[in-house]
């Protein structure tokens, strides 16, 4: 047996697990820097400048500290001139990336030489099939440029989930730098999608299949252009997907932005109807349209249906520990799509037998379920406003004066009964309901340091 080819592609992911440490060292930075600016141009100039250095003592840190994963170990995660504790997520962001760059590469590039297209984790019988012959585009080089594609994907997806995590926001600056490296990478490449812009299986319903069933009618209806209808009812692959790859790498990028961003924006505008309220913030919005600029328009649907049963175990753990009703859904988009490229082979039968075998119908089955959404969100809104239950998302109080308001505002007047005369003794139960008992406390210990430096004061003069 040789096994120069498995040594070789070892080495190969050991150097992409130094890559990804490396980038993961540099996503620290971006994660703390990013949400401190809204501007777009000045947040990312601030990743070159200022130098990293400690945010307690400010000194700047060394180069031989700054080595991914050893120099925290070797520092024992303590800052090398203050001692101060240097927290364990900047080492786990490290290996995180680094393990994520070795993982998606061996599931994307199998090991060994000439290995077959089939054996990659995102195969699929219409998927770019590389060019035979040619040095940049062989299905081997292929293989490798679409694996460093979707690493550059990981890569923004760790920096929007942790920056989601810490301020329930993700900038435009991780997510559209992003999207223009997948519109040119698609563009350029042109070999790098998962699935083809358009095809129908030959199983696909059409609405000439349609029409024959409800109607009896094999023509094309009166008011439907030819073209429309020959559109509609095509089974296949379309020829100008092979004879103009950058055209078709464009449109599968652009269509992967469309609808990623247009389904979630989509369900935020229902949301603020029904409930009054964003369902999801804007950056989720272009979050989405990002991931969908690197995997296309059928890969994005599926990661849009994905994240919410990832996500449903999270929702109901911080209601059940913290009472918390919202939680940052950027996480499980980016879980969703990293899941998605590497269990591609078992997850795209299935959503193709299920949903994509509607062929053209597909869009007006989408505008039905939209419909459907925003009429359970209305009607449940609608039974709760029977029923007498406030709307449990307003973020608007209730009208009216409550006794606790009054409670409230009793207790904040007059709160420090000593102002303008001598502090005199009070019971501290006075002042427990209204915050000011650590006060008055030292101003008691205050008081009675002043009164014992005035009589050592007074017995010296005697």
């Amino acid at each position: 047996m040789n096994f120069l080819p498995y040594l070789e592609y070892g080495v190969r992911l050991l150097f992409l697990f130094a890559i990804g440490a490396c980038l993961g060292s540099m996503l620290n930075v971006w994660i703390h820097r990013l949400p401190l600016t809204e501007e777009f141009w000045p947040a990312l100039r601030s990743l070159a400048s200022p130098p990293s250095h400690c945010p307690f003592c400010l000194n700047p840190i060394r180069f031989y500290d700054n080595v991914p994963l050893w120099g925290w170990l070797k520092l024992r995660g303590r800052c090398r001139f203050c001692r101060h504790w240097i927290s364990v997520r900047y080492p786990l962001v490290e290996l995180l990336t680094a393990v994520l760059f070795v993982g998606v590469y061996y599931c994307e590039v199998p090991p060994g030489w000439n290995t077959a297209l089939a054996d990659s984790s995102i195969y699929h019988p219409l998927g770019p099939q590389g060019v035979p012959g040619s040095t940049w585009l062989s299905p081997a080089a292929m293989q490798n440029w679409r694996a460093a594609f979707h690493l550059v994907l990981a890569t923004a997806l760790i920096a929007a989930t942790f920056i989601d995590l810490d301020h329930r926001i993700i900038p435009d600056t991780v997510t559209l730098p992003a999207m223009a490296v997948g519109v040119l990478g698609n563009t350029l490449l042109g070999q790098v999608y998962l699935v083809p812009l358009w095809f129908q299986d030959p199983k696909a319903s059409t609405f000439q299949d349609f029409f024959r069933v409800l109607f009896h009618y094999h023509a094309a209806p009166p008011l439907v252009p030819e073209w429309l209808w020959t559109w509609l009812n095509f089974k296949g692959l379309p020829a100008w997907v092979l004879h103009y790859p950058h055209l078709h790498g464009f449109l599968v990028s652009c269509a992967g932005i469309v609808v990623g961003g247009g389904l979630v924006w989509v369900v935020r505008a229902i949301g603020f109807w029904a409930l009054g309220r964003e369902a999801m913030g804007f950056g989720d919005v272009v979050l989405l349209a990002m991931i969908g600029s690197f995997i296309g328009w059928q890969p994005v649907l599926i990661v849009f249906f994905l994240a919410p049963v990832i996500a449903i175990l999270a929702a109901i753990v911080a209601l059940v520990l913290w009472r918390d009703r919202e939680i940052p859904y950027g996480p499980y988009l980016s879980l969703a799509a990293i899941g998605l490229l590497v269990f591609w082979k078992n997850i795209w039968p299935a959503a193709e037998d299920r949903i994509f075998i509607l062929g053209a119908l597909l869009p007006f089955m989408a505008l039905f379920m939209v419909g459907c959404l925003a009429l359970l969100l209305w009607l449940s809104q609608f039974v709760q406003r029977l029923l007498g239950i406030a709307a449990r998302f307003s973020d608007e109080p209730a009208g009216g004066w409550t006794p606790g308001d009054q409670l409230l505002y009793f207790s904040g007047v007059g709160q420090d009964p000593n102002q303008g005369r001598w502090a005199s003794p009070r019971w501290r139960g006075d002042f427990t309901s209204r915050g000011a008992a650590q006060r008055d406390a030292w101003r008691r210990s205050a008081a009675n340091a002043g009164n014992g430096w005035q009589q050592s004061w007074q017995r010296r003069g005697r």
